[in-house]
């Protein structure tokens, strides 16, 4: 394993990981969560910063120094690489790492053009049914993945950062025509995390999205203690999100007047009633600033007959 190899991870496991496997080589940790909040195609830019501190200021209460320090100080480093002769890309399967991902190629696409870019992606071990993230792995799974990397022709690059430029975009109507049509792509995980975004926006049902509506199913079908026993569950059955304890308990937050109780759980008559779809809660979520991607939450409707989007026109 060549020094002159620069791995992206995405995340401080797999970097740690990686390490103590003694993978050789630089590594650079992508500390972000782009598949939350507002997003801007110009990855990197002062913008793009921007952009992304005011919402996780906004929604997370982190702080400009933690900004910094956590985020841009490992951007900064990534800049300052550029004499490594393969750029390996390590993202998982579900869609915080399959947005970040994308976003990293549309980064190296300007700038480390011609580069030799491999990818190290999740994939289902011999003896199991189940996708399993980078942590789950054995040393030898690990050392089997990286060898079987996949070479990114330009081609590939090019579509990943054309699904990118489409995420950033106003409006999500034509990335849910796109992202089913290139069976050749490399990317075997983008069309099921794309899939999984567009059932972000609210149902036309009751207002609330797949995330908000599983929520509520789980809340109700289980006698849940505390609040941290309800964000377990979530974390162990919602693994097409690939979401933290943090966005389970910010997703919460915002549902918090459909629950009469966190200690223990339970739902209000209303949240039944939502969860129902005998009640649309629609009105009292929508939000102005809520984005995802470059599109407006609330600007549009998840048909889950159709499995189409709605754009809503004032």
């Amino acid at each position: 394993m060549s020094s002159s190899i620069l791995h992206i991870t995405n995340g401080d496991s797999t970097t740690n990981y990686l390490k103590n496997l003694n993978f050789s080589g630089d590594f650079i940790t992508w500390r972000e969560m782009l598949c939350e909040g507002k997003t801007t195609v110009d990855v990197g830019s002062e913008t793009f910063w921007k952009t992304r501190f005011d919402f996780l200021k906004t929604s997370y209460s982190i702080s400009k120094k933690k900004f910094i320090d956590f985020t841009l100080k490992e951007y900064r480093t990534l800049c300052s690489k550029k004499e490594s002769k393969e750029i390996v890309l390590w993202f998982d399967h579900d869609l915080f790492c399959q947005i970040n991902m994308i976003a990293v190629i549309s980064w190296l696409k300007i700038y480390r053009k011609g580069y030799h870019i491999s990818l190290v992606t999740s994939s289902k071990p011999k003896d199991s049914n189940k996708l399993k993230s980078f942590s789950e792995l054995t040393k030898n799974q690990m050392q089997q993945l990286y060898k079987s990397r996949i070479d990114l022709s330009l081609d590939d690059i090019e579509y990943a950062d054309y699904i990118w430029q489409l995420y950033c975009s106003d409006s999500p109507l034509r990335l849910e025509t796109v992202y089913k049509f290139n069976p050749m792509s490399p990317f075997i995980h983008l069309a099921d995390a794309l899939a999984a975004h567009l059932q972000r926006f609210p149902s036309i049902k009751n207002g609330l999205n797949q995330i908000e509506n599983t929520i509520l199913e789980t809340a109700n079908s289980h006698n849940f203690s505390s609040k941290p026993q309800l964000v377990n569950q979530l974390l162990e059955s919602q693994t097409i999100y690939g979401f933290g304890d943090l966005q389970y308990e910010h997703h919460i937050e915002q549902l918090q007047k459909l629950f009469t109780s966190f200690d223990p759980v339970k739902l209000s008559r209303k949240g039944k009633k939502v969860l129902e779809n005998q009640l649309n809660f629609y009105g009292e979520l929508r939000n102005e600033n809520s984005y995802l991607g470059g599109a407006k939450k609330y600007s549009f409707l998840y048909n889950n007959q159709s499995e189409r989007l709605l754009q809503i026109t004032s």
